[in-house]
């Protein structure tokens, strides 16, 4: 199955273990012990990590450790962003017709205003 970081940050535990191996890299029993889950669901959350790319497994000793890669997060960075700019431009745009509507209330009360005092 071809697996991508979108998928990867979909799941809140994969993006805890995420949070806490960008920090340092750990033991895989370091990153099981943190989480009130199984320690096959956390392997399972690990290859599917490990398979997007966001981090990589390094054998030490008798000892497997997590490591963050994490410069496939641009791709999440990226696509926000388009929609980022889509929204700022959209609500820039709201804010000056509704400038422009306080200003034709403002400028037809004023108006309105002048022609009673005569």
């Amino acid at each position: 199955m071809r697996r991508d970081v979108f998928q990867a940050i979909a799941d809140p535990t994969r993006r805890e273990i995420i949070n806490m191996i960008a920090q340092e890299a750990l033991h895989l029993n370091r990153v099981a012990e943190k989480f009130d889950v199984s320690r096959p669901a956390i392997s399972k959350h690990i290859k599917i990590l490990s398979e997007c790319g966001l981090i990589v497994i390094k054998q030490e000793g008798r000892h497997r450790y997590c490591e963050a890669k994490l410069e496939k997060l641009n791709q999440v960075s990226e696509w926000v962003e388009q929609y980022k700019k889509f929204w700022t431009q959209k609500l820039d745009a709201l804010e000056i017709y509704l400038d422009e509507l306080h200003n034709k209330k403002r400028n037809k009360s004023k108006s309105h205003g002048a022609k009673k005092r005569k």
